[in-house]
């Protein structure tokens, strides 16, 4: 479980879904018992004191049957899914197919690009050019590793969650050939440092975990 402050007050925390029932009960037992309304995104808890978890639904909408609000919204976090994850940063890219927490399916590559020169004059002018090649080779290859890796998947995925750098993956955004994984696209931006494969390993601890921001009393 992760902490973080909200912007605006509050603090974030994200609970991974095998301990969303146990994060629950501690809200209960610290704020007594609360009233608890649902919608497709949002399963929000009242404590009797005034504190205030909003639960952010992993892969909205919440299912919409099974018991009550918080059982529906447990029941959902922990289910199996088929989720693509496509992590790009300038000059390292990695592509994934997870079931559940398990990666099934990835290919992780990388292409150099030259830092910002400090130079002035036409020697700045002609390393921009190169680093603005370099840049556009490494797009092309990690637009390719997605349609490798991500493309023949599409109608098993559930959802393609991005993370990297956003800048980098918005530059893929225009390649037509990436339309229906964009599509697919669901939340959480995963940040994270260069995609290597122990890094794509990891991020179903970031996707599968709840989000909820919690406000305490006064």
């Amino acid at each position: 479980m992760t902490s973080r402050p909200a912007k605006g007050g509050g603090r974030w925390v994200s609970v991974g879904p095998e301990r969303l029932g146990r994060w629950v009960d501690g809200f209960v037992e610290r704020h007594g018992p609360p009233s608890v309304t649902a919608g497709d995104e949002v399963v929000r808890l009242l404590g009797a004191d005034g504190a205030v978890a909003e639960c952010q639904v992993p892969f909205p909408p919440l299912t919409p049957s099974g018991g009550g609000p918080l059982a529906r919204l447990i029941t959902h976090a922990r289910r199996e899914r088929r989720v693509g994850v496509l992590l790009v940063r300038l000059g390292g890219h990695a592509a994934g197919i997870f079931q559940g927490d398990i990666l099934v399916s990835s290919k992780v590559g990388s292409r150099p690009v030259h830092g910002r020169s400090a130079a002035g004059g036409w020697s700045q002018q002609r390393f921009a050019r190169r680093r603005e090649n370099q840049a556009g080779r490494a797009h092309d290859a990690a637009a390719e590793v997605a349609l490798r890796v991500l493309g023949p998947h599409l109608a098993e995925l559930e959802a393609v969650v991005l993370g990297g750098d956003r800048r980098a993956v918005d530059a893929l955004r225009p390649d037509r050939r990436l339309a229906p994984i964009f599509e697919l696209e669901t939340g959480p931006f995963l940040t994270v440092p260069d995609p290597r494969l122990a890094v794509l390993r990891e991020t179903p601890g970031q996707f599968r975990a709840v989000r909820i921001k919690v406000t305490d009393p006064g």
